[in-house]
């Protein structure tokens, strides 16, 4: 057994977001993603279902083209498909995401 703690080693990249994984089950992949102050914004469109909370800092999401101004503590569910792009984060911002990987056919 190793204990971790989220907030070590959480120094923002100098440019975009570091993702770092800290688990996989059967279809599940839990990480953690360290954003700078520029992020390079990315439309996400992905075939798995997502679900993200934002522990430290501040961001802007855009889902479906509606922008969302995010504080700690903050939580989205990002089903499969939902288009989605990181605009802006604090220099500081931590996020924890759990990424679930559909039921195979």
């Amino acid at each position: 057994m190793r204990v971790g703690n989220l907030f070590e080693d959480s120094a923002p990249p100098a440019k975009g977001e570091r993702f770092d994984a800290l688990a996989e089950f059967r279809g599940v992949r839990i990480e953690r993603i360290v954003g700078s102050a520029g992020p390079e914004p990315t439309k996400y469109l992905q075939s798995h279902d997502e679900w993200v909370v934002l522990l430290r800092g501040h961001a802007t999401l855009e889902v479906f083209g509606e922008s969302h101004d995010l504080a700690p503590g903050d939580h989205v569910r990002l089903p499969a498909g939902t288009p989605h792009t990181v605009v802006r984060t604090s220099n500081d911002a931590l996020w924890l995401a759990v990424h679930v990987e559909p039921k195979p056919g």
